[in-house]
């Protein structure tokens, strides 16, 4: 693959890798950076890529190490100043019951249900993205599904109450 094309992917990607890492990380500015690294090293690692034809899970996989990456980093500081801002962004937020549903499930989860649903992976790019088994994959998205239903069934029903 040639730069070039490596730039048009990327472009096309923009949207999918929003997604992915919005699904690990929780700010926009983490996720920015998680994707400016991603692109980065995309550019500089061209050479590691074995075949075109794996260009987009071989791009996803570097943006899951680097949103790992900000996570690690993340955990050693969190200024005060950033926590309580957080706090107040989350209570002032509008999401839709289903997006709290799912960033109530697990990271495995949450990532195998955005692979899967809102990027449109197969069950078996997503476990060479992961690294684990179909079977994995498919008990996570299993659970998640079984966990969602579950969730926004009782959701529904308090509301109903009200």
């Amino acid at each position: 693959m040639k730069k070039e094309e490596l730039g048009e992917l990327i472009i096309a990607s923009e949207d999918m890798m929003y997604h992915v890492a919005k699904t690990l990380l929780y700010r926009d500015a983490d996720c920015a950076d998680a994707i400016q690294e991603t692109i980065v090293k995309a550019f500089s690692k061209l050479h590691t890529l074995k075949s075109d034809v794996y260009a987009k899970t071989w791009l996803t996989r570097i943006l899951i190490n680097e949103c790992y990456t900000v996570m690690r980093k993340e955990k050693k500081v969190v200024s005060l100043e950033d926590y309580q801002m957080e706090e107040r962004a989350a209570e002032t937020k509008d999401y839709s019951e289903l997006y709290e549903a799912i960033s109530r499930l697990s990271e495995d989860a949450r990532l195998s249900v955005t692979l899967y649903y809102m990027e449109g992976y197969s069950v078996r790019e997503i476990a060479g993205i992961l690294g684990v088994t179909e079977s994995a994959v498919k008990n996570r998205l299993s659970r998640a599904r079984a966990k969602l239903k579950n969730e926004l069934e009782q959701e529904n029903s308090y509301g109903m109450e009200s």
